[in-house]
């Protein structure tokens, strides 16, 4: 039974590892690997439910009676394209986030954003009014 479903099985372990993974560590490169592993899962499902055992690509041809759905395949290929791109963006987001955090730890950013640093300074300085003269009053 296992060398028949063993698709299945691997699918079950690369979901495991993946889920494991974003939930376990910290590290949002980490994290990002996690969510590939287990959208690498979700693409073998896929595809292992789209193929028939003794089918063949839908061309027609004599003697051949049974054929493997080509649709899940053209969605994985869809599916890739799109995970290539998030994948891209949650590494962007990961380049922006240390750049102002100065790690990639969930536990290390909560404790830095927690310091008093709201974010960036006021460009007009922390003393000066609204309108930047260094008077209160109203701004034109």
């Amino acid at each position: 039974m296992i060398e028949t479903h063993y698709p299945y099985w691997l699918v079950f372990v690369l979901m495991m590892i993946g889920l494991y993974t974003v939930i376990s560590h910290g590290n949002l490169v980490k994290k990002l690997i996690g969510l590939s592993l287990f959208q690498a899962a979700v693409f073998i499902l896929y595809i292992s439910l789209g193929k028939v055992i003794g089918g063949t690509a839908p061309v027609l041809e004599e003697g051949v009676d049974s054929y493997s759905h080509p649709l899940p395949h053209v969605l994985i290929l869809t599916a890739i394209v799109v995970g290539v791109a998030t994948t891209a963006l949650g590494l962007a987001l990961a380049v922006r986030i240390f750049d102002a955090y100065g790690t990639l730890e969930e536990d290390q950013m909560l404790v830095r954003a927690g310091d008093g640093d709201d974010g960036p300074e006021d460009p007009a300085g922390p003393d000066r009014g609204p309108d930047g003269d260094g008077e209160p009053g109203v701004a034109p």
